[in-house]
């Protein structure tokens, strides 16, 4: 059966960093890890950190992604030195990684990974995927993923991400460090449910933005206009800003039906924008001519409110099980760039409180990036702005 560990630290030496991890995870037993997924911020050097967890864990496979800070059992931190990891032993579980993933390929790259893992592991039941977070079509991930091992698996996982510029984010697999990397792991551990649920809280606002030209996950013209110029006019800003400066205030916002905002707590999902090319935008998933994205702000109150009510629902669907470990992906624009310190780590609290065990948290590995995976619906989702938790039980 896997056993789950975890630690997270803010050290500006990578080395040490590494070091105090590991030694908080699994104190002199650290070599006995089989996995190590590791989440650091954007400040670390990943060939370092690599490197040394090798040195530590000589046999573990090691997988690894930059991020805007990281949760853990420690709390929140969002520095330019984070690091935090969720350290596995046991052997059910199989790992399959890529490099040159973008929107343009992420089915068949995916697709050779899903492939790849399913021949390593046949029993797999849940999938932690990680992709590049700038320029990748999500959508596609999922539909590769499950046209290997059916709609009935779960996907959950993040996207990498950099300090909220949108220029560059980090992906490792041992000792090969990524820009535009990709991994999935996957659990075969029989003993072993995951259950995953998203929020954001965010409201739709105005009138929205009809797309009027799309390929793929690019959108070229919203309202007959070139797609960034009527964006940024739209939210007040000049042409000539960048996506550090548009993703705090420019999440976009696609209708849910009833049925699915009833279950999701808010009447849409959102999207963010982390890469433009001229007016070109690169959307986190495929996009239909005609849709119709809303601009949202946040309402604080929903916010906390819908976190009460996510990890109530979830707790209610495990039935009294006992939490084994939590993975958790968060949009990073729901950490300091939109919270004060004290409300994120009230944030935090409500999600983490109601998983403790004996008044302890469970191993957590969180991770501020660009975008989360969760089911709504039943059905695999993408999605972004939102806090999303992974909750692992026996």
């Amino acid at each position: 059966m896997l056993q789950f560990f975890s630690s997270s630290a803010r050290v500006i030496n990578t080395k040490r960093a590494v070091i105090e991890c590991m030694e908080i995870a699994m104190g002199q037993n650290h070599a006995d890890a089989d996995l190590i997924v590791f989440h650091a911020s954007i400040g670390h050097d990943f060939k370092e950190m690599m490197a040394q967890a090798h040195e530590m864990a000589p046999n573990a496979i090691l997988v690894a992604a930059s991020c805007c800070g990281v949760v853990g059992r420690e709390g929140v931190s969002e520095s330019m030195k984070d690091m935090a990891l969720m350290a596995i032993k046991g052997k059910e579980f199989a790992v399959s990684h890529t490099n040159d993933i973008y929107g343009h390929n992420s089915y068949e790259k995916t697709l050779q990974m899903a492939n790849e893992l399913k021949q390593k592991a046949p029993g797999i039941n849940m999938i932690y995927t990680l992709a590049s977070g700038i320029d990748i079509d999500n959508n596609a991930t999922i539909k590769a993923i499950e046209e290997v091992f059916g709609a009935d698996v779960t996907i959950f996982g993040a996207t990498s991400s950099d300090n909220m510029k949108g220029v560059v984010s980090y992906q490792a697999y041992n000792q090969e460090v990524y820009e535009h990397g990709a991994y999935l792991i996957g659990f075969s551990d029989p003993t072993l449910k995951v259950d995953t649920q998203a929020t954001h809280g965010f409201v739709a606002v105005g009138d929205p933005l009809i797309v009027t030209k799309s390929r793929g996950h690019i959108i070229e013209e919203f309202n007959g206009n070139p797609a960034w110029q009527e964006y940024t006019k739209r939210m007040g800003l000049p042409e000539s800003a960048t996506c550090g400066d548009s993703i705090p205030i420019g999440a976009l916002g696609e209708k849910l039906s009833p049925e699915l905002a009833a279950e999701y707590g808010n009447s849409h999902i959102l999207r963010v924008v982390t890469k433009h090319e001229g007016n070109d935008m690169h959307y986190a998933t495929d996009i239909a001519v005609g849709t119709e994205l809303w601009l949202t702000t946040r309402d604080e109150n929903l916010i906390f409110d819908e976190m009460d009510r996510m990890v109530t629902v979830m707790r209610d669907r495990m039935k009294g099980a006992e939490t084994v470990a939590v993975f958790h992906a968060d949009c990073l624009a729901r950490g300091r760039f939109l919270f004060n310190r004290i409300i994120k780590d009230e944030l935090v609290s409500k999600m983490q409180n109601p998983f403790y065990i004996n008044g302890e948290c469970p191993p957590w590995l969180g991770m501020y990036g660009f975008g989360e995976f969760a089911r709504l619906g039943g059905i695999n989702t993408y999605h972004n702005y939102t806090t999303a938790l992974y909750v692992i039980y026996r």
